[in-house]
């Protein structure tokens, strides 16, 4: 894509209300609580205010560890992803409720049927956010613990999704009777059943609701392995990425734009937001100062030595975090997913011997250096209004984005400087919405209308023939 494009784009914003996570800061007074419903009922709310897209919920199956035991220092507690939003769409109007299932620990047929519940009941504004999980210390907390091969999750996913869409496609948008005087409820031969026989479950299914305002919810996808890429080409509506910077977010949209148009779609058919955080305030000077603040508050003492135990296998009691990375090399050789994904993997002998000769060429304590490492330096917009301004106007010239999912640092407050100074800002440069394009959420992300489910037809059945 041309770095020469001038023509302005709009910049949506949706909200990412985390699930386990270390980033929220809830040591401050300030912070709210993570689990009550007006702390989500503030978020929400003021993000309808401020006309974002989306109010996005994240959720973890299995609370991460720390050396055995729960990681007590993260934020965890999160109620179910959507029953939250069913009691957020009775008070809100008009913003996206995206829900995070997983692909591995549902069933096809049942999650087709309560996120169609959720769209119906919000008028079309509901979305799935589709996460896949392989590892048996997730699936210990199911009956299927472990049962899928890494190489199979996305093969696995695949034909779920396309089930789930079969089954929201079945009905038509006028199966119903519009009057009493029609001669029946439910237009004849209306409910298509949909069938599908795998390795993994067997289905034979009749869809029990009709079409949403939106057709069906709006999909989207996280991963960002080739196969992850494929996957979001194929299926996805909108990909929640982590290419933030302005050159990294171009070579996504190009890599994602040949990766839909080889899998037959139009190649705007994906829209593409970044996860962010925003540190904002009245000049430079203060947002920097803002910034400092956040990032102390994120990790301290007790979380930095705590970033260290999670490479090195091992209690670091007794190290001072405020002197160089520990001298001896880990206990562990390769950090597994007890630790979390951002752990998951990682050759933690070598890694840790490359730390300490940075760390030691930058004069970086451990405190420091974990705040440096675990930092978000593409990821996060700090500065004036102005300033952040004038570097999301960049992206609407480029258009290789179409907006951004804001990760609040705090909570239930943490959108207040974006909707009362930020997005006035933005809506004075033409790059941002006043109002909202329709009632759905398909029309407020500017999806376009919804095209019905290819699916082949056999006898009076939607047989689904898509992956294992």
């Amino acid at each position: 894509m041309s770095t020469e494009q001038t023509t302005k784009n709009y910049i949506r914003l949706g909200v990412f209300f985390q699930g386990v996570n270390s980033n929220t800061v809830w040591k401050t007074p300030e912070a709210g609580s993570q689990t009550d419903f007006e702390s989500f009922r503030r978020l929400a709310q003021t993000a309808e205010r401020g006309l974002f897209s989306a109010f996005f919920l994240g959720e973890g199956l299995r609370l991460r560890e720390h050396l055995g035991a729960v990681h007590d220092l993260d934020v965890v507690g999160r109620p179910d992803a959507q029953t939250m939003l069913a009691a957020l769409a009775a008070v809100t109007t008009n913003i996206g409720l995206v829900a995070t299932q997983n692909t591995t620990y549902n069933d096809p047929a049942d999650l087709a049927h309560r996120l169609a519940s959720l769209d119906l009941l919000s008028g079309g504004r509901a979305a799935w956010n589709i996460v896949t999980t392989d590892n048996a210390w997730t699936g210990a907390n199911f009956r299927r613990g472990g049962y899928l091969d890494h190489q199979d999750r996305y093969t696995h996913a695949e034909a779920f999704v396309e089930t789930a869409k079969a089954i929201w496609d079945s009905w038509g948008s006028e199966d119903i009777a519009a009057t009493g005087r029609q001669a029946s409820w439910l237009r004849p031969g209306a409910a298509t059943p949909i069938e599908h026989q795998g390795a993994h479950y067997t289905i034979d299914y009749t869809s029990r609701l009709p079409r949403s305002a939106q057709g069906r919810p709006v999909l989207f996808q996280a991963g960002d392995s080739a196969e992850g890429r494929d996957f979001a080409a194929r299926q996805a509506d909108v990909i929640f990425s982590a290419h933030t910077g302005l050159q990294a977010a171009t070579d996504f949209r190009t890599d994602i734009t040949a990766r839909t148009l080889k899998a037959g779609r139009a190649a705007s058919a994906v829209k593409i937001m970044p996860g962010a955080e925003f540190i904002l305030a009245e000049t430079p000077q203060a947002a920097e100062e803002k910034r400092r603040w956040v990032k102390e508050q994120q990790i301290g003492p007790q979380q930095a030595l705590a970033y260290l135990e999670q490479f090195w296998g091992e209690s670091l009691e007794g190290i001072d975090p405020e002197g160089p990375l520990p001298s001896f090399d880990p206990k562990i050789s390769e950090s597994d997913v007890t630790r979390g994904s951002g752990f998951q993997g990682a050759k933690a002998v070598e890694l840790t011997r490359e730390w300490r000769e940075t760390a030691t060429a930058q004069g970086l304590n451990i405190l420091e250096f974990v705040r440096v490492k675990s930092g978000r330096s593409d990821g996060t917009f700090a500065g004036s209004y102005t300033q952040v301004a004038d570097r999301l106007e960049q992206f609407a010239a480029r258009g290789v984005v179409d907006g951004f999912n804001v990760t609040p640092w705090l909570i239930p407050n943490g959108l207040d400087d974006i909707v009362n100074h930020l997005v006035p800002e933005l809506q004075e440069r033409g790059i941002y919405p006043t109002e909202y394009s329709g009632n759905t959420l398909r029309e407020n992300l500017g999806l376009d209308a919804l095209e019905p489910a290819t699916t082949k037809r056999h006898s009076d059945k939607t047989i689904i023939e898509v992956g294992a």
